[in-house]
């Protein structure tokens, strides 16, 4: 139903940018676009970053209650022998 994007919509594109900003205004336009991607990854990772150091605790904890699970688990088993 949706096609990619091609050729011809990035030069349709580049036409309209051209008309609406003139060719002294593309590279303040670039610039000011590249710092927005920047930006963007930039906060992006350091979600990512956020998001994994909250789970991080949270299997530490579940590591730690498996663990102890299997600890009281194996002194019950030696001491009903």
């Amino acid at each position: 139903m949706f096609r990619s994007f091609g050729w011809p919509e990035a030069l349709i594109i580049l036409a309209v940018i051209l008309i609406v900003f003139g060719v002294g205004k593309l590279p303040q336009v670039g610039g000011a676009l590249g710092k927005g991607i920047r930006e963007f990854r930039r906060g992006k990772s350091g979600l990512l970053e956020e998001l994994e150091e909250e789970e991080e605790p949270k299997l530490e904890t579940k590591t730690a209650k498996k663990l102890a699970e299997s600890k009281a688990k194996a002194v019950e088993s030696s001491e009903s022998v």
